[in-house]
């Protein structure tokens, strides 16, 4: 619970500071680049792992990711929105790029679970019972969304986890809000019958 409010905190700070922020960890200020990392890498390592489905590789993306923002300091313009959106603008492209580059050059790997990983909270309050429920659900729920097409996959994931607008995805992804749509569309109904199938919802 503290580790949760400290992160909040953070991030607060993060959104109502982040020019200065930017401006201190350009100057070379640890403690600045520590704050917008510590406020920002388990969501981003959440985002990862939705693509990945795999510990390691997330955590590898996660560094890719901040070693990118690192580089790309200068790059950030207030006007064009706060920290918070400009960085995790930055985080999707880099991760939906390599999960397209992953799709072109398969290789063979098992999904790890996610919930061994510093980056995860886990729910407080639950009892051990109902935990593992969670976490059977969870794992079950993103077996489904592996099995969706690179397309419909990409959509559901930003729309319905990452909570992204319509235009917003119409920015990342560069097609048009009809085509966004008709994705979200299709790749909802298209899980719903995967994890039926799967025998994860009988509605």
């Amino acid at each position: 619970m503290l580790e949760r409010l400290k992160l909040e905190a953070i991030q607060a700070v993060t959104e109502f500071n982040g020019v200065e922020l930017v401006r201190r960890a350009r100057s070379g200020d640890g403690a600045a680049w520590e704050d917008i990392v510590s406020a920002f890498s388990r969501r981003i390592f959440n985002l990862a792992y939705r693509f990945t489905s795999s510990v390691d590789a997330a955590e590898d993306l996660t560094q890719d990711v901040f070693i990118r923002v690192y580089k790309s300091l200068d790059q950030y313009d207030p006007k064009q929105g706060d920290l918070a959106n400009w960085l995790m603008r930055l985080a999707r492209n880099l991760i939906i790029d390599d999960y397209r580059h992953r799709q072109r050059n398969p290789q063979n790997s098992m999904a790890d679970a996610v919930d061994d990983h510093q980056y995860h909270l886990r729910a407080a309050g639950t009892s051990a019972h109902k935990e593992i429920e969670r976490k059977e659900l969870a794992s079950q729920v993103q077996e489904g969304i592996d099995k969706l097409p690179e397309d419909l996959k990409t959509c559901v994931i930003l729309r319905d986890i990452e909570e992204l607008t319509y235009q917003e995805i119409v920015d990342v992804l560069k097609i048009p809000e009809g085509t966004v749509k008709s994705r979200i569309n299709r790749g909802r109904i298209e899980l719903a019958k995967i994890l039926r199938r799967m025998r994860v919802v009988t509605i």
